[in-house]
């Protein structure tokens, strides 16, 4: 057996290893977890450690990946960096930005239904909530620039792909970042993925080693949310489990899928 067959057969389960049994408790720390997560847009200055945000990526490298490929390519920026990059951000916003674009479409150009209900239900709710006016097009730009300032968190992760990889991969990327968000709420800390810093993955380049094949996804915030956003928690509702899920092969078990709720939550910006 060579060296790497060995290690493998070291890290590798016993196939006589049974599952640990998970406590009521943890999984309902977990479901709450989940259920609690929301787009935080304002954080506290409360500084978060170097050792803790490796923490939470040794947590989440363990998300599923087709071939075990693990495509995620993580930059983390906080203090000086971090404020650097804000700025030049805050910049091109105000002044160029429709000179930027993204390297992928995220939303489809028309977008069917129910999805575009939901899109725009997200925009008055969200913008309703600030008072700002579909029409107020200042407005917006205003609370879309907070994104750059990472809406004050004190750490925030700029998130990558290789470019010459396939849908799947994208796959796995957002398990990935679903990880990261779950492994930080485990913290206390609160998270707001943005998919608006792809737009500027020219400038983001200028600041960090981001390789050639390598295409910006997003970004994401982390920190502990100011108390105001804490408590209100998120506006968006969510899908009953019976509008998206179909259950096959469990005739005589009850209406399971009537168990889903609408659960509030937040859309990225």
């Amino acid at each position: 057996m060579s060296s790497a067959q060995q290690k493998i057969a070291v890290a590798a389960p016993s196939a006589n290893r049974t599952s640990p049994r998970v406590s009521p408790e943890a999984r309902a720390d977990v479901d709450r977890i989940m259920r609690g997560r929301f787009a935080c847009r304002a954080f506290t200055n409360r500084d978060v450690p170097q050792r803790t945000i490796t923490d939470i990526l040794d947590v989440a490298r363990f998300a599923p990946s087709g071939a075990n490929i693990q495509p995620w390519r993580v930059y983390v920026v906080g203090r000086a960096k971090k404020d650097e990059i804000s700025c030049a951000l805050l910049r091109a916003h105000e002044e160029a930005r429709d000179e930027h674009t993204s390297e992928y479409q995220y939303y489809a150009s028309q977008l069917p239904e129910p999805y575009s209900s939901r899109r725009n239900q997200f925009g008055r709710l969200f913008y309703g909530s600030l008072d700002i006016q579909q029409s107020d097009t200042v407005g917006r730009a205003r609370q879309t620039a907070k994104n750059y300032g990472f809406f004050g968190a004190p750490v925030g992760l700029i998130i990558a792909i290789d470019r010459r990889l396939q849908v799947g991969s994208w796959l796995d990327l957002g398990m990935f970042v679903q990880n990261v968000m779950i492994a930080a709420g485990a913290r206390g800390l609160q998270t707001c993925p943005q998919e608006t810093f792809s737009k500027y993955h020219a400038l983001l380049r200028d600041f960090l080693p981001i390789a050639a094949e390598e295409m910006v996804v997003c970004g994401m915030s982390i920190g502990f949310a100011e108390e105001a956003c804490a408590s209100a928690g998120s506006l968006m509702p969510k899908a009953p489990v019976s509008e998206f899920a179909k259950f096959v092969g469990f005739e005589g078990q009850g209406d399971i899928g009537r168990s889903g709720s609408r659960e509030n939550d937040d859309g990225t910006s």
